[in-house]
């Protein structure tokens, strides 16, 4: 038998999984070139500072940062070969991919800070501008314009080579693809190089090594020193213009909206599951971006009664699959309910609209004597009391007779004799002035007279 534990083994600290998973990532032989120009990246960037140092130049401080960016961009890399060996978890159940999109963000991110930083620090040597010294500033420029283009073109990144190929252009793109077109007009043959636009890295690394190279020239012809800062804040300009665009996009993606190039895609595919045997209804439906190339969402489908479930999930999702890769349908029924007619009794304290009757008036007679069916003399002069429906005249207060009992409508039954035939015998006739005691309906037992009883009694 085994040995018995009590407690729980401790779980590991943040190092220790970090380390676990560097292993984990460390035993694909693919991933040995990423470390391999990973450390290279670093003695590139220790000697380059050293060099911005000596040479007091803020513009191959500038472009050091491009360096920097390039050991950003192989650690998405190995990001990007770690999220393929992972499986989804109970924890992330669609997988890991979103964090080679965090990756992407996080670095292009880091790079605008620094150009940032470079026109923060090019803003204070205007005021103040020191002296460059050229020995090692050309040297520093081929060393890392030779590392930056080996790197890229060497390793293949696919999380920012889908960036930057559905992001939208940077001013610097499109500014050189208009100068390539004309190129291209006189050279046919590199349209292939130059159309339809060129990588935003490799054009970033070039135009900046040019900016140092026209540096070292006029520092050398005239001693300009002012150009310097100048090339600087060109680089710096140049670098937020090209990470602006892909820091957009992959923000887009991890607020899980959907791509404007596949909203026409997909109305019309819901247009189609809309029209299928035995869908009624399309609703709740919801499409983002869950990794770069992978599309997720969710929808709701309503059916006949009679439908087949399965034949439907299985005619919505071939339908769906083809654009959405990770797609969750749920289909319910017709949930249509028949009124149905309440049983319960009516308390007696609620008054239907039977428990309002008008109480009819005879024609006030001309005479100035009291009438029987008032309390107060009518004179010809004035306007006859006024009864209507719960609203009080000027000279009585409204009769409210409440019935004991609460009857119901429409069922057959017959409230008193009608006085216009067989035709209204519902109680749907009005009854005229000094009607019969059962004339009324609805209502057999009240009394015609105001102020008389069903007996002929005076009422007290």
């Amino acid at each position: 038998q085994g040995t018995i534990h009590l407690f729980r083994k401790s779980q590991r600290s943040l190092v220790g999984k970090l380390a676990h998973e560097f292993r984990l990532v460390a035993a694909d032989r693919r991933s040995w070139k990423i470390l391999l120009f990973g450390a290279i990246n670093l003695i590139c960037v220790g000697l380059l500072l050293m060099w911005c140092s000596s040479t007091n130049s803020i513009a191959l401080t500038a472009y050091t940062y491009l360096t920097i960016f390039d050991l950003f961009s192989l650690v998405t890399c190995l990001i990007s070969y770690w999220v393929m060996m992972k499986k989804p978890s109970p924890v992330y159940s669609f997988g890991f991919e979103r964090f080679e999109v965090l990756a992407v963000f996080a670095s292009t991110v880091l790079a605008q800070l620094g150009a940032l930083f470079i026109l923060k620090e090019s803003a204070e040597r205007f005021l103040e501008q020191p002296e460059i010294h050229t020995g090692r500033l050309l040297v520093g420029t081929f060393v890392a314009l030779f590392f930056n283009l080996f790197t890229m073109l060497s390793v293949r990144n696919k999380p920012f080579a889908y960036v930057s190929e559905a992001a939208s252009t940077s001013w610097l793109q499109e500014h050189v693809a208009d100068l390539s077109r004309s190129i291209c007009g006189i050279i046919p043959g590199l349209s292939s190089i130059f159309l339809p636009r060129m990588n935003p890295f490799v054009l970033i690394d070039i135009a900046g090594a040019l900016a140092l190279c026209v540096t070292y020239m006029l520092i050398e012809i005239n001693n300009y020193f002012a150009v310097d800062t100048a090339s600087a804040v060109a680089i710096a300009l140049m670098t937020f213009g090209t990470m602006y665009p892909m820091s957009v996009y992959s923000g887009k993606v991890l607020l899980q909206t959907t791509p404007p190039h596949v909203i026409g895609q997909l109305d019309k595919l819901l247009r189609e599951v809309s029209t299928l045997d035995g869908v009624l209804e399309v609703r709740n439906e919801h499409f983002w971006t869950l990794g770069f190339g992978t599309l997720a969402g969710s929808v709701h489908v309503r059916i006949r009664r009679d439908a087949n479930e399965q034949m439907v999930l299985a005619h919505v999702t071939n339908r769906l699959y083809a654009l959405v890769s990770t797609l969750t349908v749920q289909i319910f029924k017709d949930d249509w309910i028949r009124p149905t007619l309440s049983s319960v009794p009516v308390a007696n304290s609620i008054l239907s609209l039977s428990d309002h009757h008008v109480i009819p008036m005879p024609p006030l007679s001309a005479t100035g004597n009291p009438g029987a069916t008032t309390s107060t003399p009518a004179k010809a002069s004035t306007p006859p009391p006024e009864f209507s429906f719960n609203t009080p005249g000027k000279h009585v207060s409204p009769v409210l007779l409440a019935n004991a009992q609460a009857r119901p409508y429409g069922l057959g039954f017959s409230h008193g004799c009608a006085r216009y035939g067989s035709g209204l015998s519902q109680g749907l006739g009005t009854p005229g002035p000094g009607a019969a005691p059962g004339s009324r309906t609805g209502c057999a037992s009240a009394p015609s007279r105001y102020g008389a009883s069903a007996r002929g009694q005076p009422r007290p």
